[in-house]
């Protein structure tokens, strides 16, 4: 049996249609487990409505995703734990995908899959995911830090399955960390397990009120635990391409302490990338633009 996972905190305008995308699967053998990461809307009223008895809901107060997804996997009585937000959706042949994997590469212990982007005028568009190692669309993602470096993220926390005992080999999802908690869980389970992966794109994420172009609203923690964390990594595990991948993670915190005009720390941040990676030409950029007189910045 797959227990499905979702941390929920005020999505009563979605959360509906995420439970119909999973009750519509097409196989049939899972339950969902709610953890409701105290609302403040009308999000358990919308779960209440539905009566499938695979359904659990448990009631926590707030403690933030990482602590819900923690406590949905913990409940979880199935051998597997798939993974959804509250406000995206699953095509009907998601779960399904996810058990023929299982079948087709028995000694991963970690399943995941592509998945397509829907704005909030329906529009979809396609994930670019460079380099996989296999040919084909299924097989065993062995460099999963170098495809994750140089492409869209090729998991996300609405298209990743694995074994309940696989999350709870790494602890779960880390707590006290406001951006890239996801990140860094997929990041140690890539370095421990071999990940099956099919390229078919059957998870769908829902970017509505999403604009990358936009000011960020949250300025990156100064004590960068994510980086720290991703180098013990490095050093304890040594994956394939994963100083690519950290080379990665500062480029992202640079890019936002640049569009907050925060420049010293964009520039430091840059650099930190460089040292993993030299040949991001990116950051050269970046540290160039900061260095630009404000009315030559282009933003």
């Amino acid at each position: 049996m797959i227990s499905v996972v979702i941390p929920l905190y005020n999505k009563e305008a979605q959360v509906g249609k995420t439970l119909k995308s999973i009750l519509n699967q097409t196989f049939q053998d899972y339950e969902i487990v709610i953890v409701n990461d105290g609302s403040t809307d009308n999000s358990v009223d919308v779960v209440r409505n539905y009566s499938d008895p695979r359904i659990r809901l448990i009631n926590q107060p707030n403690g933030g995703v990482s602590s819900a997804r923690n406590r949905g996997i913990q409940e979880a009585r199935g051998e597997y734990i798939a993974l959804m937000d509250a406000d995206d959706e699953w095509l009907p042949n998601y779960l399904k995908t996810q058990i023929e994997l299982t079948l087709q590469f028995p000694t991963c212990k970690v399943f995941a899959v592509n998945y397509k982007f829907r704005d909030h005028n329906g529009r979809e568009s396609y994930t670019q995911i460079n380099k996989l190692p296999f040919p084909g669309d299924r097989g065993i993602l062995t460099n999963y830090f170098e495809v994750a470096a140089c492409s869209n993220p090729p998991i996300c926390s609405i298209s990743i399955m694995a074994s309940k005992d696989a999350f709870l080999s790494i602890g779960g999802f880390p707590l006290g960390i406001k951006s890239g908690e996801d990140l860094l869980t997929w990041a140690r389970l890539a370095a421990r397990y071999n990940i099956a992966y099919c390229s078919k794109p059957v998870a769908i994420f829902n970017v509505e009120g999403y604009d990358i172009a936009e000011r960020p609203k949250r300025i990156p923690a100064e004590n960068d635990i994510v980086g720290q964390e991703l180098m013990k990594l490095a050093k304890e595990f040594n994956p394939p391409f994963i100083k690519q991948y950290l080379s990665l993670w500062h480029k992202m915190r640079s890019s936002i302490y640049m569009r907050l005009n925060m420049r010293s720390r964009s520039i430091s941040e840059a650099v930190k990338g460089l040292k993993f990676n030299p040949f991001n030409y990116k950051l050269y950029a970046f540290i160039i633009i900061n260095c630009l007189p404000q009315k030559f910045k282009p933003f």
